[in-house]
């Protein structure tokens, strides 16, 4: 598993955790440990003759002074190597006391530098580091020195221990999305189960709802002639018909390769298909599960050969998810892939035939095309296969979309009226015309299905109040029911609120609702019941005042970071009411802190940002 494993300690709590986790690695493995500290002698000689002019008259005089440089020197020098070397005493004798072998190394100069720097050199097999360090304040996610060494060190895996408590049962979970080094992942990820007696979690998350936000961004700032070059209805039924349900088919496989790999291992694993934005459902998944330990790839599947540091849905997980992360740079193609490039062949026909399809779904076709061969026995594909997968794969309205006609046609939808509406309750595969005898995402019996022409029936709309006609972004006039429209204004304002309404719109479309209910939005916006990920409603009561304050701060990553403190102050105090006093003061303790941070790590007055607070 891991023969040599790296692990930088300072004392702190972060890295007093990183050492216990490092030794039960080491034993289960039969590895070694390698102990490091960097200690900036160096640094600390340049601020002593930096503020020699502040020092008393006494200590200027010639003389005096180059004694207390001599002294400071020898103080510094010596006092900062015996501090590395106390750190790596403590973690030796752990060691010895479990019969590991130690190596220790110390360094001088600038601590991420220096580490990164050893980790390239070395190429250790596994780094375990603790997520923060001394300097970690009540706010802090991810310490400067860590995130800095992910960038930098490339050569070898990472566990960045958090201080999480979870149960002792608690799983390991793996975030496959299909690219070779969230496999190689999963894989460590099953070798750690064996080795500790854990369970693992397979998660995979598709986003059926971003071309929706994209869409709807766009739309008001196209001309009419690009409008109509762009045809928006169209591209979103193609969407609707053929892509999302392409990529739930798309993640699902992944996973079913995930428990094809752990079943000949002999592991069971369990399996989640998530729908929503990648990074925020594996959080949700993290923080209500609470697994023991996250495997991500450190890049993912859209990240291009020349990709040197974090993929950005590894990073926003490093940093947020509570439990400790394991991040791989290693890659491991399936044996399902692997044999089916190696042992299958084309006819020219079925391969021209593939070359006529559009390139950005040409890989995710042939791929599917591989799996569906290689499970019925097939090692050369002709354009007759290609029919039969095409017409199990893709519903007939894409294959003319994609340029893909051929295969079995859907059943025909009765009558001249819209077809029903059956969806899986399990992943949330959307069918229409009649219900299937299982869902072709997740495998789900046609029991799972829940009829929506039948729940509209048994929901009326009536009593919700009246019914409001909105029109979205290319024209479709959608219904609302009075309590839906309330309860979709329980979403905080701004983008979170138009992300939950683009999805309740989305859904009620993939469904053709009549009608969109309370229930519809609560399902969507609560992300408890079905295919959500709009946050839930808040549980703090912002005043307008306070609302209005925090929106002054710039949208994105630090409005979030001022929001959070704001509400952690609130919670501190135990209070549900947001006031702008309240918001203030956050904001205020915010400030310190950025100005103390940004002076212990750069030497800066933190001025430029706490301005735009």
């Amino acid at each position: 598993m891991f023969r040599t494993i790296c692990v930088p300690v300072d004392n702190s709590e972060h890295s007093n955790a990183a050492i216990d986790l490092a030794l039960s690695l080491a034993k289960a493995a039969g590895g070694e440990i390698v102990g490091s500290h960097v200690f900036a002698a160096r640094l600390h000689d340049v601020r002593f003759k930096q503020m020699e002019f502040t020092l008393p008259d006494r200590y200027r005089e010639e003389t005096e002074l180059e004694r207390q440089r001599r002294v400071h020197d020898s103080l510094i020098s010596t006092g900062l190597k015996l501090i590395s070397d106390s750190y790596l005493d403590v973690l030796e004798k752990k060691c010895a006391e479990a019969s590991i072998p130690f190596t220790r190394k110390t360094f001088d100069g600038r601590n991420y530098k220096m580490l990164a720097d050893d980790i390239n050199e070395s190429r250790y097999d596994l780094v375990v580091m603790g997520a923060l360090g001394m300097g970690a304040t009540r706010e802090s996610l991810l310490g400067s020195v860590t995130e800095r060494v992910l960038r930098r060190a490339r050569g070898s895996d990472f566990i960045v221990v958090k201080r999480d408590e979870v149960a002792g049962d608690a799983p390991i979970a793996a975030a496959l999305d299909g690219s070779p080094q969230s496999f190689a992942a999963f894989r460590t990820a099953l070798d750690l189960a064996r080795a500790f007696g854990r369970r693992v979690v397979a998660l995979a998350a598709y986003d059926p709802y971003l071309h929706y936000h994209v869409f709807h961004g766009i739309a008001d700032v196209l001309s009419e002639k690009a409008a109509n070059v762009f045809r928006f209805k169209e591209q979103e039924q193609l969407h609707e018909e053929i892509i999302d349900t392409g990529l739930a088919k798309i993640y699902q496989s992944h996973l079913d390769v995930a428990r094809r790999l752990a079943a000949e291992e002999g592991i069971e694993i369990e399996v989640r298909l998530m729908a929503g934005k990648a990074f925020e459902k594996v959080l949700e998944f993290v923080r209500n599960e609470r697994p023991w330990l996250l495997a991500l790839g450190r890049t993912g599947v859209h990240s291009g050969e020349d990709e040197i540091e974090m993929g950005s849905n590894a990073e926003n997980l490093v940093r947020l998810a509570p439990c400790s992360v394991f991040l791989t740079a290693r890659k491991f193609v399936p044996p399902v892939d692997l044999k089916a490039e190696a042992a299958m062949t084309w006819t020219p026909e079925a391969a021209d035939r593939m070359e006529r399809v559009p390139g950005f779904v040409r890989g995710v076709a042939r791929s599917a095309i591989h799996r569906w061969a290689m499970d019925r026995g097939h090692s050369v594909i002709t354009s007759g296969l290609i029919d039969e997968a095409i017409g199990e794969l893709i519903p007939e309205p894409a294959r003319r979309a994609m340029g893909m006609a051929g295969g079995r046609a859907e059943a025909p939808t009765e009558g001249n009226g819209p077809a029903h509406v059956f969806v899986c309750g399990v992943c949330g595969y959307t069918a229409r015309g009649t219900v299937p005898a299982k869902c072709s995402v997740c495998g789900a019996g046609s029991d799972r299905f829940r009829d929506m022409a039948a729940e509209a029936e048994k929901n009326s709309p009536d009593a919700e109040g009246g019914i409001r006609e909105e029109r979205t972004f290319d024209g479709t006039v959608l219904a609302w029911t009075e309590e839906a429209i309330g309860f979709l204004g329980t979403v905080p304002a701004g983008h979170s609120r138009d992300r939950a309404k683009g999805q309740v719109e989305k859904t009620a479309r993939v469904r053709r609702l009549a009608v969109i209910t309370r229930e519809v939005v609560e399902e969507i916006v609560g992300g408890a019941k079905g295919r959500g990920g709009a946050p839930a409603p808040e549980r703090f009561d912002w005043s307008p005042e306070a609302r209005a304050r925090l929106e002054r701060v710039p949208a994105g990553f630090m409005q979030g970071i001022v929001r959070q403190r704001i509400e952690g102050l609130a919670a501190e105090r135990g209070v549900v009411r947001i006031t702008l006093d309240l918001a203030e003061e956050a904001i205020v303790q915010g400030r310190k802190v950025m100005e103390e941070t940004m002076a212990a790590v750069s030497g800066q007055d933190g001025e430029s940002v706490n301005g735009r607070l």
